[in-house]
């Protein structure tokens, strides 16, 4: 019984959440924040496109739009949101018998919360760097990811178009190794997460960006973050210099230091649209450039290769020709072995 008032909790309490998402426009918003960057990145993509020849409204560009709200929102109300809840009070009871304060394992639990969300950012980044090579690798997996590499011109709202069964399998397989090592769910960290938006917005958008300008836009976030928690500490107390000098430095360190590396830190759409390659470079059967929003996993273990500028290249895999092309064909694809 009290695992079926957790299943029925967990509708009600996320559509309670996601409207008021949708009725409270605030700065703390994931909904508004979700039309913001991807505002954003289509205003890039008109403004300065990388390819000049693809028309703003792309192929696919209106089901991509609505995978975006699905995979974000959508989904969580259907399935994660009742299911989560009953897992979740199902491992707190399995922990409760034996006698073990799930707090307790947290190695990380008296760190300042920016080394829990830096750590946290990491740790996740990696997780799912090995869960995208593994839908890569296991043939059943694959089918489902196909979806993602349906798309066939890219643009922003590519990033979440995906199938549904890779939210059950990354919450899945990185949720027990957050939960223990970091001790919080970092999907309710909200710089995380708006964070990671916009990085996956931008591999997946129709531009380019020089490394300097983002090596700047990395050292101002950096500097805001400095700045404002020395700021938080009265460090600034009779003293000339103020937190927006902090942020001017950081912002020029990052643009002069980390411009140059940039491209070997972060995913980038140079590096990422060959992910998406229709023919991938000899040898590499199984894929490259996994990373999600760090590159240097796959310059680590030696997954990443931009043979040359691939703005032009074709998209997709054998026999894109036919796959499902609308949402409700997609959403059921892999399921079937006749597919």
């Amino acid at each position: 019984m009290k695992y079926l008032e957790a299943f029925i909790n967990g509708y009600k309490g996320y559509a309670s959440y996601l409207w008021h998402e949708i009725t409270h426009p605030g700065w703390h918003n994931y909904f508004y924040w979700l039309l913001l960057v991807s505002v954003f990145f289509f205003a890039l993509e008109i403004v300065k496109p990388w390819r000049k020849d693809q028309a703003n409204f792309r192929k696919d560009f209106w089901l991509d739009v609505f995978y975006m709200f699905f995979n974000f929102f959508l989904f969580s109300l259907l399935i994660y949101a009742p299911i989560s809840n009953v897992v979740v009070e199902f491992i707190k009871d399995g922990f409760f018998l034996v006698g073990v304060d799930i707090k307790e394992l947290n190695p990380l639990w008296s760190l300042p919360l920016w080394a829990v969300l830096l750590i946290g950012f990491v740790l996740r980044d990696f997780i799912q760097w090995w869960i995208h090579r593994l839908l890569h690798r296991v043939t059943f997996l694959w089918e489902f990811h196909k979806v993602h590499h349906s798309v066939e011109e890219m643009g922003f709202a590519a990033h979440l178009r995906y199938h549904w069964m890779e939210n059950v399998v990354y919450k899945s397989l990185e949720y027990l190794p957050l939960a223990f090592l970091i001790g919080l769910r970092l999907d309710q960290f909200f710089v995380i997460h708006i964070f990671t938006l916009a990085v996956g917005h931008f591999n997946h958008s129709n531009i380019s960006v020089k490394g300097w300008i983002k090596g700047g836009i990395l050292g101002l976030l950096i500097g805001i973050v400095l700045g404002f928690n020395l700021l938080e500490l009265n460090v600034f107390i009779n003293s000339t210099v103020n937190p927006y000098i902090i942020v001017a430095i950081g912002t020029s360190i990052g643009a002069i230091a980390l411009g140059p590396i940039m491209k070997y830190l972060f995913n980038s759409p140079e590096m990422h649209i060959w992910h998406h390659a229709y023919e991938l470079p000899k040898g590499r059967k199984y894929g490259i450039n996994f990373g999600l929003t760090l590159a240097i996993w796959d310059y680590i273990f030696g997954t990443a290769e931009i043979p040359h500028d691939g703005k032009d290249i074709r998209l997709g895999f054998p026999g894109i020709e036919n796959f499902p092309t609308n949402f409700v064909k997609q959403a059921t694809h892999g399921f079937h072995k006749d597919d």
